[in-house]
């Protein structure tokens, strides 16, 4: 019987479909507590501090109040940002921070000492964070005491501190921001290589930047589709095994980032929810179609860890023509593993929810052919029916079943069951 050959004819494909690409931007929350240090140097939390955020990269300024308790959240700034964070209350002298990163779960401290109220303007707080300026400002009376000296000196430590270790992510923010940036353009120019390139200058300097790993992901996985549908045409096979690289790195980089995005802590904030949900969503469905390519072209052992990230996916998938279509790839990567059974469970989710969907008639048949066992023939030939009397003419693979169904009934004597439709309960 030539059961193989015709299966092949339907599960074999020269060309995989490139589907849109779309560089993903992400934001992240930013948090920190304002103390203030009084003139008998007690500490108390700034209540009510004035909170600014000044963006140094482009044009940007969120100003906010902190609690009761001194602190603050930003639920949602763009993680690739550059920032200065000042701080200002009354009877204190204004304090800044520069190198603040978003969405790395840093609790920023803000210290300020005894002043005369001040707020920093943009401009000001710019200055005030260069190296020439010390660091975080503070305003002092004429007849300074030795206490009162020391108690500044001590601050200025504190902050020159901050500073130092701010400092140092300010620098590696640059780098990700202008990889990110870089990479993006060339993502959007179809010039896969030089974003892949600027993506890993970026994770060089913080490899545990999901909007990265993410991006990173889409683009291995767009130059795998290009160099493997190549391979099928020119016959190349080094081409062919070079897109089998980029499918497994595209995996790889793919499970990284949803695995960063999975340990975030639930965000409580309305706002903030919403945002964390965008960003597993972007993340998430990029991992569905890399560990499809994955699964179908490279490694078919990786069949439970593709099934696993397409119900990620659904999980976050609210258009329901997107999730019904994400049912059916699921199910089909499972077939194209080679993993028969499992597949036709995935089919029979689609089915009880659709009874005449035609592809998941045509899976369902398949998957139970596929799996050579005689006592599922008769099945398999129902399902195959079914689908050719509901799919069009015009349906790629309806030739080939129905060659199927006819190898079925001249080699093993199955012909389909004819099915009477359910009467319609009387109300």
């Amino acid at each position: 019987m030539r059961r193989f050959y015709l299966f092949s004819l339907i599960m074999a494909a020269a060309v995989l479909l490139s589907s849109a690409i779309a560089a993903s931007a992400q934001t992240g929350q930013l948090r920190g507590h304002v103390v203030i240090k009084q003139a008998d140097g007690t500490s108390v939390p700034g209540a009510g501090a004035q909170i600014d955020v000044f963006r140094t990269d482009l044009s940007g300024e969120y100003p906010t109040k902190a609690d009761k308790k001194g602190q603050f959240v930003y639920a949602g700034l763009p993680y690739v940002g550059r920032y200065i964070l000042a701080a200002s209350a009354p009877n204190a002298a204004p304090s800044a921070l520069t190198g603040v990163r978003v969405g790395q779960d840093i609790d920023y401290e803000i210290v300020l000492g005894p002043g005369n109220g001040r707020r920093y303007t943009k401009d000001e707080a710019k200055s005030a964070v260069q190296p020439s300026a010390g660091g975080a400002t503070s305003s002092t009376g004429g007849g300074e005491s030795a206490a009162d000296k020391a108690k500044r000196e001590e601050l200025a430590k504190k902050n020159a501190e901050i500073e130092t270790k701010n400092k140092k992510i300010e620098e590696s923010n640059k780098v990700i921001s202008e990889a990110f940036k870089a990479g993006n353009v060339a993502l959007n120019a179809k010039n896969y290589d030089e974003a892949i390139k600027q993506y890993d200058i970026g994770l060089a300097a913080d490899p545990e930047q999901a909007a990265l790993l993410t991006n990173k992901s889409a683009a291995l996985k767009a130059r795998g589709v290009d160099k493997y549908n190549a391979g099928i045409k020119d016959k190349d096979a080094a081409a062919t095994e070079s897109a089998k690289a980029d499918f497994k790195a595209a995996a790889e980089a793919a499970n990284a980032a949803a695995d960063l995005l999975k340990k975030e802590p639930a965000a409580t904030d309305p706002a903030e929810q919403k945002q964390q949900q965008a960003n597993k969503y972007a993340a998430f469905s990029v991992r569905a179609e890399a560990m499809r390519l994955y699964v179908t072209k490279t490694d078919p052992t990786q069949a439970d860890a593709g099934a696993a990230a397409f119900q990620d996916y659904i999980s976050v998938e609210t258009d329901p023509a997107k999730k019904s279509r994400a049912q059916l790839d699921l199910a089909q990567m499972l077939l194209d593993a080679g993993s028969g059974d499992k597949a036709y469970a995935e089919y029979q989710k689609i089915l009880a929810a659709n009874p005449d969907d035609v592809d998941a008639n045509l899976g369902a048949g398949l998957a139970l052919f596929s799996i050579g066992d005689k006592g599922k023939y008769q099945d398999a030939a129902n399902y195959l029916q079914h689908f050719v009397d509901k799919a069009p003419d015009t349906h790629k693979f309806k030739i080939d079943a129905k060659a199927i169904l006819a190898e079925l009934k001249s080699t093993e004597n199955v012909t389909p069951e004819k099915t009477t439709p359910a009467r319609r309960k009387r109300p």
